[in-house]
């Protein structure tokens, strides 16, 4: 993680507590969201490392933040902030970014990767990923999304930190580490 990444990190943190502290844990969905937006944004603007979320499926969305809840899923800040909400808040956050519209973000990529990325997503993640990844079931959305979170979720899913449905670990586990750049370059190239 950069040095810039853990300052942005540490205002997240900063500007939850004090949410936390005026009273932001009101069902009010603008209270419910509002630690969401200071990092993720309202319309996906947001730093580098921060996922998009805007435009996810619900049922996605849903089930990642049930996993940040009961600390399933690697976070440095999403376990806290989702620790105290209800399954009934969770759900409302989640049908909230779902009703957005998602926004790919425009990234510096390597052709010869993207394209090598192409084949290998229509190999193994075609399946699930639709549309070269522009197109999730109950899935997340990878064309477009940011190369650096993108790359840290690989390497949390191969170290085993990540869990992911058994289909997708059956796929995944047949890629070796240069298809990663391949697979980040190829979501990457999507505007």
């Amino acid at each position: 993680m950069t040095k810039q990444s853990k300052y942005l990190v540490a205002a997240c943190v900063a500007v939850f507590g004090l949410s936390l502290a005026t009273g932001a844990t009101a069902v009010d969905l603008n209270k419910l969201i509002e630690p969401c937006a200071q990092c993720h944004g309202k319309d996906s603007e947001n730093p580098e490392e921060i996922p998009n979320v805007g435009g996810l499926p619900a049922s996605y969305l849903n089930s990642t933040l049930l996993q940040y809840k009961n600390r399933q899923r690697p976070c440095l800040i999403m376990c806290d902030i989702v620790k105290d909400f209800s399954a009934d808040e969770i759900s409302q956050i989640a049908e909230h970014f779902a009703a957005q519209k998602f926004e790919r973000s425009v990234q510096k990529f390597d052709p010869a990767l993207a394209q090598k990325g192409r084949a290998v997503h229509e190999k193994y993640c075609e399946m699930c990923h639709a549309d070269g990844g522009a197109k999730a079931n109950n899935s997340g959305i990878l064309a477009g999304q940011k190369m650096p979170y993108l790359g840290e979720q690989f390497k949390f899913i191969s170290e085993g930190t990540r869990r992911m449905p058994e289909l997708m670990m059956k796929n995944f586990n047949q890629l070796d580490k240069s298809n990663y750049a391949e697979l980040i370059n190829y979501y990457g190239s999507f505007k």
